[in-house]
């Protein structure tokens, strides 16, 4: 099996604290600036898996560069340089304790809600009569509690977001009206490689100036879900499931092996065949969205060959 970078240590000049997520580990330096190293670690279900996905860390960071680079006109972000290609450098800032979730059609979670006999999803209607993986009529924004490390996520409503002070009013007015039109372009990008986007979630937060600005992935496998807009409408007339490019594949498979993150449940084995499936589906997505073939990283040392890109990029700065 290929190398994977599943755990960093580094210790980078100006160093003052090092935070780890389920897949990012961000290293916060002097004068205001972070680096953040994506990994190879997968997520599902907020539970790291045991074993890492090749290539996984670079796919996810190099796309959502190449999707901050498309959307800056939007939103401004906090991405300064990627000088590896694990790797992105930007401004440190306060993140909102939310993530802005956005469906523009009836699938993932929103689905199993909805077949639980819900109708109500953070606060908002899902009409009756609707298949799995229909379009709603307008999308629609299913908040999330931001949950620290190895928490699930949880739905919360803009009223109950509000009512607790979470965000104020004025910031999350523009939190709403950022995730729309970034999903909005995001649908765009998407069709334009033969693709739809039918969910995904923007995480934003305040810089020291107080500006909000896009933070975190976008418009990534772990960010998103992607369906294969030629034979959609095909497949939903015809009741199959959608051919589709996202991490759904990998929950979907959990949950055949009885896994759904739940209390005493166990990960299922990971053969090395599955895990480099995994990797093939993340290439394939990387090819579909950015429309460039998908150029892998040299893995022979990978620790070694970030701590290097990063020193020349610190020194060149400096």
């Amino acid at each position: 099996m290929s190398n994977t970078i599943i755990d960093t240590n580094f210790n980078f000049p100006g160093q003052k604290n090092v935070y780890k997520g389920k897949v990012r580990e961000v290293y916060t330096l002097e004068n205001n600036i972070l680096v953040m190293v994506a990994t190879d670690r997968l997520s599902a279900f907020d539970v790291v898996m045991p074993k890492g996905i090749p290539y996984k860390g670079q796919i996810l960071n190099q796309i959502a560069t190449q999707m901050m680079e498309a959307t800056k006109d939007i939103v401004p972000n906090w991405l300064i340089a990627t000088p590896d290609p694990n790797v992105a450098v930007g401004y440190a800032c306060e993140p909102f304790k939310v993530e802005m979730v956005i469906r523009g059609y009836l699938s993932g979670h929103a689905a199993r809600e909805y077949k639980a006999g819900k109708r109500l999803i953070c606060g908002v209607y899902m009409q009756d009569g609707m298949k799995e993986n229909d379009k709603f009529p307008e999308p629609i924004i299913t908040p999330a509690t931001k949950a620290e490390k190895g928490d699930h996520d949880e739905d919360i409503s803009k009223a109950e977001i509000l009512k607790r002070g979470i965000v104020s009013k004025e910031d999350y007015e523009f939190l709403e009206n950022y995730t729309k039109d970034l999903f909005k372009r995001g649908t765009e990008l998407a069709d334009e490689r033969g693709l739809i986007l039918v969910d995904t979630k923007y995480e934003f937060g305040k810089t020291k100036e107080g500006k909000i600005v896009l933070i975190d992935e976008i418009h990534t496998p772990d960010s998103s879900r992607y369906f294969y807009k030629e034979g959609y409408q095909e497949r939903q007339d015809r009741g199959e499931a959608q051919k589709q490019l996202s991490k759904e594949f990998v929950r979907q498979w959990l949950i055949a092996n009885n896994f759904q993150g739940l209390e005493g449940q166990t990960v299922p084995h990971m053969t090395d065949d599955y895990i480099n499936s995994v990797s093939e589906r993340y290439i394939e997505l990387y090819e579909k969205i950015t429309g460039e073939k998908f150029l892998k990283a040299d893995i022979s040392n990978i620790q070694e060959r970030i701590a290097k890109n990063v020193l020349e990029y610190l020194k060149k700065v400096s």
